[in-house]
């Protein structure tokens, strides 16, 4: 097995102190104003040696994009591995993982999930396949609660052709197994769940609206798994 110089040591270490700053500048300054300037000031090197490592303002920001999206599927992924239980109470899992880590990082979930950067465009090629870790892993608790008969079916599941082509896709793309009303019930679990942690994370009930958000989140996931078809809430 091939070893690392110390040169390529030397260049990742240098490679975390930059993402680490910019996380920080991140926080204080918000990322429209993330400047490759003064992250060079404070890694302690003139500015011009800062394009040796990251070229611009823009791979900065793709940097912390990747970054933050593996921080957040991380985070999923412990949550769900230290949650053996059944499907309902691995998608209540799920949430709260994506609650716990949108508060203890703003402004990271921000970056991912508020308004865009003026400017910028992810690169697909790069953020797409840390960016999906979480919905990849939703689909795949909707695939084992179908599977285990744990969903009420429809009684007719009318869908227009367009949306069912596209869960073919996402079928195959995936690798799922999952008929098609299931698939298009986890469409709106998915939006609705990032919508009440961005609610939460904004502040956009307003600042006295509810006493105990996390009472509300609890209730928004019970909401959930209504909505993808479990026969009786679980909590837990």
């Amino acid at each position: 097995m091939a070893t690392s110089t110390p040169r390529a040591r030397a260049r990742a270490r240098t490679m975390e102190d930059i993402v680490r700053i910019g996380r920080e500048h991140l926080a204080v300054h918000g990322a429209a104003a993330l400047s490759l300037r003064a992250v060079a000031r404070d890694l302690g090197v003139v500015s011009s040696a800062i394009y040796r490592y990251v070229r611009s303002r823009d791979e900065l920001l793709t940097l912390l994009v990747v970054d933050a999206y593996t921080e957040l599927g991380d985070a999923v992924d412990a949550a769900l591995a230290a949650t053996p239980a059944g499907p309902q109470q691995r998608l209540r899992a799920l949430g709260r993982a994506v609650r716990e880590w949108a508060l203890a990082e703003p402004a990271r979930y921000g970056l991912l999930f508020g308004s865009p950067v003026p400017g910028y465009e992810a690169p697909a090629e790069q953020t797409v396949p840390p960016g999906t870790r979480v919905i990849v892993a939703l689909l795949g608790i909707v695939e084992q609660a179908a599977r285990d008969g744990l969903l009420v079916a429809p009684v007719a599941a009318a869908l227009p052709q367009s949306l069912i082509a596209d869960m073919a896709a996402i079928r195959a793309e995936i690798g799922l197994d999952l008929p098609d009303w299931a698939l298009a019930r986890a469409l709106p679990v998915w939006s609705a769940l990032f919508g009440a942690v961005s609610f939460d994370i904004f502040d956009m009930y307003g600042a006295d609206t509810f006493t105990d958000r996390a009472a509300v989140f609890e209730y928004q996931l019970d909401t959930l798994c209504r909505m993808l078809g479990f026969a009786a809430a679980t909590s837990g």
